[in-house]
């Protein structure tokens, strides 16, 4: 590598035993940012174990000669091996010394190992994010040769009175998830509603399942009562999957995932999910409810989300940065015919 270490720095591959200083270094890093602490130690560990995912060839961490935790990296090189999403940070004590120059080198030389995994004629891309206040890690991945690629918003509501009843198309019925039961015709759901979204892959439908299931079973922020599923006869045709808070705001509810399958768009559905989500959300005494959206939707849920009453949070827009490392046939969604 090109890009040395501080003296007295040195680096090895994350472990579950660093889960609670890297915890604790992600939110000094977003408290610098946003005020707040973001990260919870059973997300972390959710995503450590995710399948697919190794710690011991995926991360790379960094320790200052008094053993404090300095730097992170992280590296998702997922089949078909086409798109490679990295993410990473150095702790705010320990800025401007090189090290985030190091860990990006090593992420990209991380990430060039899909070449040889993904199909010959694919084009591969590595893909890193930061939050747009942070100019530092912006101008450090143009450094290397990265481009910007897009912007992605947090949109907020206040909910100060109820929201409007949803008007539902006529055939829907809306009902929470039967765990146990309905997980593959879920997963199955999702991914048809999110081919349309721009930058997704096409993944084998079991990994799909099984990385899925794995965060259904794991994480804290499940809960049941906040899966809707919009069923039009046996069928579903739209989901809205919440949390009951966000990790870096306890008054807003979350809406992680919000997607209405091709057959079924044009009617409303979109709307009427999200404004029964906001009810169920003020029902529980959130004064709040928000959700992450590609600023450049190909499906257009930007405009979805004004519509019904949302707005950008200025301080929570990340961007995503993006460098070819091999050239090809692009595998991933970059444009769809609405029609």
């Amino acid at each position: 590598m090109e890009n040395a270490l501080p003296v007295g720095y040195h680096s090895r591959p994350a472990s579950m035993d660093d889960l609670k200083a890297a915890v604790d270094m992600f939110n000094a890093d977003a408290r610098k940012w946003i005020g707040v602490d973001k990260f919870i130690l059973n997300e972390t560990s959710i995503e450590w174990k995710s399948p697919g995912f190794k710690l011991d060839t995926d991360t790379l961490i960094v320790f200052s000669e008094t053993g404090q935790l300095a730097g992170y990296y992280e590296v998702w090189d997922l089949k078909p091996h086409v798109s490679i999403n990295c993410w990473g940070i150095v702790h705010p004590d320990h800025t401007i010394r090189g090290i985030g120059s190091y860990l990006l080198e090593w992420a990209e030389e991380r990430a060039s190992q899909a070449i040889l995994k993904a199909s010959p004629e694919a084009r591969v891309t590595m893909n890193c994010f930061t939050i747009s206040l942070n100019q530092a890690a912006q101008d450090l991945f143009e450094k290397a040769g990265m481009k910007l690629s897009r912007h992605f918003f947090r949109m907020v509501i206040d909910l100060d009175n109820p929201p409007p009843q949803p008007q539902w198309p006529k055939g829907i019925e809306v009902r929470t998830i039967v765990v146990d039961k309905d997980e593959w015709v879920l997963t199955n759901a999702i991914v048809e509603a999110f081919r349309d979204h721009w930058g997704y892959v096409e993944r084998p439908i079991e990994d799909e399942h099984e990385r899925w299931m794995h965060y259904i079973k794991n994480s804290q922020d499940f809960d049941p009562t906040l899966y809707f599923l919009a069923w039009d006869g046996d069928q579903i045709a739209g989901v809205s999957l919440c949390w009951k808070q966000a990790h870096d705001d306890h008054d807003m509810g979350w809406v992680e995932v919000l997607g209405v399958r091709r057959p079924w768009r044009k009617q409303g559905l979109g709307l009427a999910l999200l404004l029964h989500s906001f009810g169920e959300i003020f029902r529980r005494g959130k004064v709040r409810a928000g959700l992450g959206v590609d600023a450049e939707s190909l499906t257009g849920a930007l405009g979805l989300y004004e519509k019904a009453g949302m707005h950008p949070d200025p301080n929570r827009t990340f961007v995503a940065y993006e460098k070819v490392l091999r050239p090809g046939v692009d595998l991933r969604t970059r444009q769809i015919d609405l029609e």
